[in-house]
């Protein structure tokens, strides 16, 4: 034990640099309406893609058959609608949406993730589609930012002192698919096969959770993702014959403190506040690395939820019964600058179908 924590450690507290963009190879309804943090209170499947340590939690075995999620920007709604929907599928399409919507922020993801869960184990498979995109007033820049993904999650948490101190790992084979360039927005014939990269790495992810035992059940939280960084040069890839591979994965590293008060027999509050990739320091927005939030849950049936994510208001609700989940979130996302903040105003609704 003194091993994994003395590791555990030097991985903390290594530093590193990477660029100012953060990004999340996975986030959900729950997470992202509770302002983004998830480090201390993930008690689902989802602890496979977020925080391993989160296995520790689960009560019985659970199997997720389909749980299919939609995110979508706000905007979305002034750039496409029933007849053209389609066109925002393709890259080149999507331009000649945007270059009639020249500063508008195009945003749409799609992510399924069936699994098979229990106390401390588990075992998923993910399939996520993400794309942003948007042509800048003047007309010139398209930029395009693309990222598919098929991966599949091992882990296994390890409790101590009677679970008082939770310590998980998960091991994800992903195959990446991605674009993140400034492209001329007055091309034409632009397809994903020009531009896209892929490959396929395998990535590892530790966390640790310790709960104090007393009333309103404190605890501290830390999340090491990408452990060593990782590499999408483990393969070419499955679906595309690309010439270049996907950009590394940077470690990074999460960190929280999380309340669990008990308001009554059948309800429930949680609270909960994180700080992403602390050891970022080239991101001089302190802002987008914020986050936090809070639930209440009556009779484990019905949820409300609220927070801030990067400076923003998130808000979402769920209704769950012992095979049915649905959700539905909003939430805001920086796609600015410290000195220029910018709002894109998201939503997210979920269905998932468990045994």
């Amino acid at each position: 034990m003194a091993f994994i924590i003395g590791a555990i450690a030097v991985v903390i507290f290594t530093t590193r640099v990477q660029a100012a963009e953060m990004f999340d190879f996975y986030n959900g309804a729950r997470q992202m309406a509770m302002g983004g943090a998830y480090t201390g209170v993930v008690n689902d499947e989802t602890a496979l893609l977020t925080n391993p340590a989160g296995l520790g939690k689960l009560r019985q075995a659970t199997l997720t058959l389909i749980d299919p999620e939609v995110e979508a920007s706000f905007t979305n709604t002034d750039i496409v609608n029933y007849s053209n929907f389609s066109q925002a599928l393709d890259i080149q399409k999507l331009l000649d949406l945007l270059n009639e919507a020249k500063g508008k922020h195009w945003h749409l993801k799609y992510q399924m993730f069936p699994s098979v869960v229990g106390t401390n184990f588990g075992i998923g498979l993910l399939a996520k589609y993400s794309t942003d995109a948007e042509v800048d007033e003047d007309g010139t820049v398209y930029r395009y930012d693309y990222v598919n993904d098929w991966a599949a999650a091992l882990g296994y948490n390890f409790r101590f002192f009677g679970g008082v101190l939770k310590i998980g790992t998960t091991a994800r084979l992903v195959d990446r698919t991605e674009v993140h360039e400034d492209l001329d927005a007055t091309a034409t014939n632009l397809s994903l096969s020009q531009v896209a990269s892929e490959g396929m790495g395998l990535a590892a992810d530790i966390g640790v959770i310790l709960s104090i035992p007393v009333a309103t059940l404190p605890a501290f939280s830390v999340v090491v993702r990408d452990v060593g960084n990782t590499s999408y040069t483990l393969s070419d890839g499955l679906f595309n014959q690309t010439q270049t591979r996907p950009e590394d994965s940077k470690q990074r590293i999460d960190a929280g403190f999380s309340l669990f008060p008990i308001l009554s027999n059948n309800n429930r509050m949680t609270f909960t506040v994180d700080y992403h990739d602390i050891t970022n320091t080239e991101e001089k927005d302190s802002m987008k690395k914020l986050h936090g939030g809070v639930e209440f849950n009556i009779h484990d049936i019905f949820f409300v939820r609220g927070g801030m994510n990067q400076r923003y208001y998130t808000a979402g609700v769920e209704f769950a019964s012992q095979f049915f989940q649905l959700q539905a979130t909003t939430y805001g996302e920086e796609i600015g600058t410290a000195e220029k903040p910018r709002e894109d105003r998201r939503w997210i609704g979920k269905i998932a179908i468990r045994f």
